[in-house]
């Protein structure tokens, strides 16, 4: 009896080519999901053929479910934790892709904030307060100070120098100037795009230049939640069928 993989009715033992048609993809893609992990260990016939079933369909299904929210990393390991028994890592991996997508928006909130506080030139000076070295700053972006000094000769960041021990310091507006260019990094942006960005906000030239990035941020936003969404329910419906 045959199988319908959309709705997931059980049926006859599949082939590589029948999981592979239903998904555009190769079968060789199948043979390397399952090399990976991302999809159960087949079953041979007595001659060596691959075979799969229900369950092998849906952890496919779920898969390429979860890649549009999680990216192709977190979406392997997630589904690897799941096939080797361990659900309760496999949504660890989706909470702290849930908790990253929270930080993107509330970095992004972050960076609204600061153009509108730049609508007027020559408004609030910088202060003192809030005044940070490069790796404490790093640490709380996720990256390497390299990077931050990679920024810095880009010209995204303008640190001054400590006059008694050269250290970089960085007050909020460089704090500010360093959070835009990691969510421009994050949104695919490379750093010569960055650079006159940045420096059209530094010039106080008003949110008014950066209205299309940031409508296009809460669209990305937007896509990878409701991606993840997505991704869920196939997960669920995987998990429920290992059972």
């Amino acid at each position: 009896m045959g199988r319908n993989l959309q709705t997931g009715e059980t049926g006859a033992r599949l082939r590589p080519v029948d999981l592979a048609r239903v998904h555009g993809l190769s079968t060789q893609a199948v043979r390397n999901y399952e090399e990976a992990g991302i999809l159960p260990a087949a079953g041979r016939t007595p001659h060596g053929y691959r075979t799969y079933t229900s369950l092998h369909a849906g952890a496919l299904r779920a898969f390429l479910a979860l890649v549009p929210g999680h990216g192709h990393p977190t979406a392997s390991a997630i589904m690897r934790a799941v096939n080797e028994g361990s659900a309760d890592q496999a949504l660890h991996l989706v909470d702290e892709s849930h908790a990253q997508l929270l930080d993107d928006r509330q970095t992004l909130r972050a960076v609204e904030r600061a153009l509108r506080d730049l609508d007027a030139p020559g408004s609030a000076p910088r202060s003192g307060s809030g005044e940070t070295f490069i790796g404490p700053l790093a640490g709380k972006l996720g990256i390497r100070p390299a990077t931050l000094r990679k920024w810095e000769r880009a010209g995204l960041v303008h640190p001054r120098r400590d006059p008694r021990t050269g250290y970089r310091v960085y007050d909020e507006a460089d704090v500010r100037d360093a959070r835009m260019a990691h969510q421009l990094r994050r949104g695919g942006y490379l750093l010569e795009q960055i650079a006159p960005l940045i420096a059209q906000v530094r010039a106080a030239g008003g949110p008014e230049p950066l209205e299309a990035t940031l409508r296009n941020w809460h669209d990305r936003l937007s896509a990878r939640g409701r991606a993840m969404l997505a991704g869920a329910a196939e997960l669920d419906a995987y998990l429920r069928e290992r059972g």
